[in-house]
């Protein structure tokens, strides 16, 4: 990644009545990485993401996207970007081929279709309608048509909702593999782990506002969020067999479950000696790491909505 800017927005607000989706919002997107805007439903990333893309009428601030103003240059603009909407729909009957030759029209300049249909694993479906694509094929198809004129920047907003876990791993290969042509791509998703390994930086949003902005891996430190410790035992659970432990800042019992909140080096084999020598059998330990999902649960202090 180098500095070149390629998406630049100066105090973004969006207003809709009484609401204020986006308030106030800056950021830099630069070329070459993939730039995650998370945060809540709700939160004010699909609208945005669409004054962006210049699908929406902004009602303040500044936007650049390649140099251009998506709502100035919004035909010169839409040459070089590619978008995959949080909501997309095709003609039942329409083929997958059908759908590629009618959106390559669109465009002075567009890529070979076939070759891209093999670079998503849809060759094979070239001539099925879109009714009877599964959810992964779909979404797939519409990263085709996203990509079919070459764009430089690619908006994915939602990409993985409503998918399997399999075809959402598929998913996630496939943005890095587009990322690896060379292409910028601005990631909108509401799940944290999916921004966490797709993303060189996160924009957290909040009631329209960012709330923070970082590489996921700074964004987890600069919190200095508890490591943690979950196991099971039988019976109930007395907390002060870990008071003498230092690293432990909290016990959670919950049922026969017990989750340590702690940090440092040792906080994993000194709550593992206090409790042995205490006489307790310890039943599926295992350790967590703090992730994202903490982060915006710490920034947003609400619980996660799928």
């Amino acid at each position: 990644m180098d500095d070149k800017v390629v998406v630049q927005v100066e105090r973004l607000r969006k207003v809709y009545g009484s609401v204020v989706a986006v308030d106030d919002i800056s950021f830099k997107v630069y070329e070459g990485e993939i730039f995650g805007i998370v945060g809540l439903n709700g939160a004010g990333k699909t609208t945005s993401i669409e004054c962006i893309e210049g699908i929406r009428q902004p009602d303040g601030g500044q936007i650049q996207v390649l140099g251009l103003d998506p709502q100035q240059d919004g035909y010169a603009l839409r040459k070089r970007i590619g978008i995959q909407l949080q909501q997309s729909q095709l003609q039942d009957r329409l083929k997958v081929w059908e759908a590629l030759h009618l959106f390559a029209a669109f465009y002075v300049h567009s890529v070979d279709g076939q070759q891209l249909l093999e670079q998503l694993g849809l060759a094979d479906k070239r001539d099925t309608p879109f009714a009877k694509l599964s959810g992964g094929q779909q979404q797939r198809l519409f990263i085709a048509l996203a990509l079919i004129n070459d764009p430089e920047v690619v908006f994915l907003d939602e990409l993985t909702t409503g998918l399997d876990p399999q075809a959402r791993h598929a998913m996630w290969d496939l943005v890095k593999e587009i990322r690896d042509r060379g292409k910028t791509v601005m990631l909108i998703t509401h799940f944290m782990e999916e921004a966490e390994r797709l993303c060189d930086r996160v924009a957290i949003i909040d009631h329209g506002q960012i709330v923070a902005l970082d590489t996921p891996e700074k964004l987890i430190r600069s919190l200095g969020i508890d490591n943690r410790v979950v196991f099971s035992v039988e019976g109930l659970f007395d907390p002060q067999l870990l008071e003498g432990v230092e690293e432990v800042s909290r016990v959670e019992p919950i049922g026969e479950r017990v989750i340590v909140h702690g940090r440092g080096d040792w906080l994993v084999s000194n709550v593992v000696n206090a409790l042995t020598a205490n006489g307790l059998r310890l039943r599926d330990l295992r350790t967590e790491q703090p992730t994202l999902e903490d982060v915006l649960l710490a920034q947003t202090g609400r619980t996660m909505q799928d």
